[in-house]
C-alpha cells in the first residue's frame, strides 16, 4: 500500500503571471545585511493579495525581523499569514512568527496578506533600517525565549518555566501568552497560570521586552491539557476536523483506534475517514477483511478496555470504531474507497454509476457494521487524468458518479471526496467536472500536499505542502492557494473545500545547501518508504530550522526535509478561516506525536 499520493508531477512548467510587482529593495550602497521586497500577487478588484519576502544577504544569521511600511489612506491589511501584522493609523508593522524569525545567511522567508484598497506600500523599513540593506539599526529587539516547560498541571492551573531571551541592552520583562493572548507580564522566567478549566487544552508561549521597550518574537509554544473534565469535545463551530485512519496502521505501525483516545485526539476531531475500501469490478469491496472486522484486540488495545472474544459478532477496526463512537458520540465515521493503489477500479465503476452506488450502499450498510458508518468518501486519483494509471472516462464521469452516490445514500448520509490540488492551467482540476459534482457532495478533501518530493530524485528541494507561491518554486500552480482559488473560480463553494495537512515530511539526501532550491542525489532514508518520514520522528531527528511558503523545512547533515509543525499548521488554519473554507483534514493519525500535538494545532487553529 503506497503511503500517500502526490498531487501531480511530470507536467511541463507553466508560468503564472505575478501582477503588480513593486520592488522596494534596490542595490545596496553599502555591505547589505538584509532586504525586503514587496509583490502584489493577485488583484480581484475589491481586494488584493500582497506578499513580502525578507532575505538575509549578510554573512551571519538573523535572529528576528520586522518589516514596516506606510499605506495611503484607504488601503489596509484585512488578514495576514506567516507574520504578526499590526497598524497605527496608516503605518503597518509585520513581525516574524516564533518559527520563522531565524534566517541563515542567504536564506529568505515570505509572508502574505489580503488587503483592501488600491494603494502600494512606501517608506519601507526592515529591522529599523532600509529595505535595500543599506543601514542597520543600532538596537535590536530581544531574541525569542525558550519554549516553556509545563509542570504541576492540575484541573485549574499550570506552572510554566522557560529559558531566558538575550538582548544587547538587557531584557526588561516577559509576556506570557495563552492561546495567543497576553495573560501576564513577569520579570522572571517562570509563571503559574490559574483559573483554568478542567479537561481543557491550552497553548502557551512567551515573548521578551528589552529596556528600550522593544518587543521580540514569541518563542515556541507548548500544549497543555488540564486534568479532570470528561470526554465532551470542545466547541468546534461548523468547521470540519477530519483525520484519516488507515486499516494497515494496526500492523507495523502498531497504531490502533485506542490511540485516538490516549493521545487526546478523539476529543478534538469531528470526523474520521477509514481508509481504504477497494474498488474492483465496478463495485465497492472490502479492503482488508482481517483488519476491518476479524482481528481480535486485547484488553489493553481496546477502546473499551475489554478483550475481544472468538465468538463475538464483530471484531477488528470496525468494532473499535463502534466503541470509539460510544465514548465520543460527536464523531462521524466515513468509509473511504479507492486511494492511490485502488483508484484503477473507478473507470469501470463510472461506466455504470448506479450499480456502483448500489454496491457501496450494500457494503456500508451491511447489518454487521451499519451503525459504524455515517457516510462514504471517494478517493479517486484521478478522474479523467493520470495517477498510478491513467483514466479516460471523460470529464462528466466524476459528476455522474457523485450524483449516483447521493441519490442512493440520500440526504442523511455524508458523501465526500478527496481531490487533486493541481492548480495549473489545463491540469487535473480542469480534467473533471468538480463544480458539477460539488452539488452532490458535502465537501472536498483537497490534497494540498505532495506537490514536491524526492520522486524528483535530484531536486530541487522544495516544501511538499506550500501554502502560497514563492520565488524559485519548481512548478507554478502547485500551491494550496492556487488550488483553492481554482476550485472557487469554477464555482465550488469555499465552505465545501477542506485544506489538507500531511502528518509527515518528504526529504532528499545529498543536499549541500540549507535554503530551498538545492540539488540532491536521491530520497532521504525513511522508516517505511524512502523519501518519507513521520512528523513524530522528524521532530527530533531533523528539527525544523527554516520556513517558506507557510511550511517548515529542516537541513541536517546532508538531508533536507519539509513538513508541517504546530506553528505552520496554525498559520494555515488562520489562512483557511480567512478564506472561508469548511475546515481541515489530515493524512494520517499515526504520523502525529503520542500526545497528538498536530491534531491539537488543527483544532486550536480552527477554533
Amino acid at each position: 500500500m503506497r503511503f500517500r499520493h502526490r498531487a501531480a508531477a511530470g507536467f511541463a512548467t507553466l508560468l503564472l503571471p505575478l501582477a503588480g510587482l513593486v520592488g522596494l529593495a534596490s542595490p545596496a550602497q553599502a555591505a547589505p545585511t538584509a532586504t525586503a521586497t514587496y509583490t502584489k500577487a493577485s488583484d480581484w478588484g475589491t481586494g488584493f493579495e500582497g506578499r513580502w519576502t525578507v532575505k538575509n544577504t549578510g554573512t551571519t544569521a538573523l535572529s528576528s525581523w520586522t518589516v514596516e511600511w506606510d499605506f495611503p489612506s484607504g488601503t489596509s491589511v484585512t488578514s495576514a499569514w506567516d507574520a504578526d501584522v499590526t497598524s497605527s493609523g496608516t503605518h503597518w508593522t509585520a513581525r516574524n512568527k516564533s518559527w520563522n524569525g531565524s534566517l541563515a545567511a542567504g536564506a529568505s522567508v515570505s509572508f502574505g496578506f489580503n488587503g483592501a484598497g488600491a494603494g502600494s506600500p512606501s517608506n519601507c523599513k526592515l529591522n529599523g533600517g532600509g529595505c535595500d540593506g543599506t543601514s542597520v539599526p543600532g538596537d535590536a529587539a530581544p531574541s525569542a525565549p525558550g519554549t516553556p516547560t509545563a509542570s504541576s498541571v492540575t484541573d485549574t492551573s499550570v506552572r510554566l518555566t522557560w529559558s531566558a531571551a538575550t538582548d544587547d541592552k538587557g531584557v526588561k520583562n516577559y509576556d506570557v501568552l495563552r492561546d495567543g493572548a497576553k495573560v501576564a507580564t513577569v520579570t522572571t522566567t517562570s509563571y503559574t497560570d490559574t483559573g483554568l478549566t478542567a479537561g481543557t487544552d491550552y497553548s502557551y508561549a512567551v515573548r521578551a521586552r528589552d529596556t528600550a521597550d522593544q518587543t521580540g518574537p514569541a518563542g515556541g509554544a507548548v500544549a497543555v491539557r488540564t486534568t479532570g473534565g470528561g470526554t465532551t469535545p470542545p466547541t468546534t463551530g461548523d468547521k470540519v476536523r477530519l483525520g484519516y485512519f488507515t486499516e494497515w496502521g494496526i500492523y507495523g505501525r502498531n497504531y490502533n483506534v485506542k490511540n485516538l483516545v490516549t493521545s487526546g485526539s478523539a476529543a478534538k476531531i469531528t470526523h474520521i475517514n477509514y481508509a481504504f475500501g477497494n474498488v474492483t469490478n465496478g463495485q465497492c469491496a472490502i479492503g482488508d477483511s482481517y483488519a476491518d472486522y476479524d482481528k481480535a484486540f486485547t484488553a489493553d488495545q481496546s477502546v473499551s478496555g475489554v478483550a475481544d472474544t472468538w465468538d463475538q459478532p464483530l471484531r477488528g477496526n470496525f468494532n473499535q470504531l463502534r466503541q470509539l463512537k460510544a465514548k465520543y458520540p460527536h464523531i462521524k465515521v466515513l468509509w473511504s474507497f479507492g486511494g492511490w493503489t485502488w483508484s484503477g477500479g473507478f473507470a469501470q465503476a463510472a461506466a455504470n454509476p448506479a450499480a456502483f452506488a448500489q454496491s457501496c450502499y450494500n457494503l456500508v450498510e451491511d447489518p454487521r457494521w451499519a451503525d459504524v458508518f455515517d457516510g462514504i468518501d471517494i478517493d479517486w486519483e484521478y478522474p479523467n487524468a493520470c495517477g498510478l494509471s491513467c483514466d479516460t472516462s471523460g470529464a462528466a464521469a466524476y459528476k455522474n458518479l457523485m450524483q449516483a452516490l447521493r441519490a442512493k445514500f440520500g440526504a442523511n448520509y455524508l458523501v465526500t471526496a478527496a481531490t487533486t490540488a493541481d492548480g495549473t492551467s489545463g491540469g487535473k482540476i480542469d480534467a473533471a467536472d468538480y463544480a458539477g459534482a460539488a452539488n452532490y457532495v458535502n465537501w472536498y478533501n483537497v490534497m494540498t500536499y505532495d506537490f514536491f518530493g524526492a520522486f524528483d530524485a535530484d531536486g530541487p528541494t522544495a516544501p511538499h505542502s506550500p501554502l502560497t507561491t514563492y520565488n524559485g518554486i519548481p512548478q507554478a500552480g502547485f500551491t494550496t492557494a492556487d488550488a483553492m482559488a481554482k476550485f472557487k473560480a469554477k464555482g465550488v463553494p469555499a465552505g465545501k473545500l477542506l485544506i489538507g495537512i500531511g502528518f509527515y515530511g518528504r526529504g532528499w539526501t545529498g543536499v549541500t545547501q540549507a535554503a530551498p532550491g538545492g540539488t540532491a542525489t536521491g530520497p532521504a532514508a525513511g522508516t517505511y518508504e524512502q523519501g518519507i518520514e513521520d512528523y513524530k520522528v522528524l521532530k527530533t531527528s531533523c528539527p525544523a530550522n527554516g520556513a517558506i511558503a507557510g511550511t517548515a523545512y529542516a537541513f541536517c547533515g546532508n538531508n533536507w526535509w519539509s513538513y508541517d509543525t504546530p506553528a505552520t499548521i496554525a498559520g494555515k488554519m488562520t489562512w483557511a478561516k480567512n478564506q472561508g473554507l469548511g475546515g481541515a483534514f489530515f493524512w494520517e493519525f499515526s504520523g502525529d506525536t503520542g500526545n497528538g500535538e498536530l491534531v491539537s494545532a488543527i483544532n486550536s487553529g480552527l477554533s
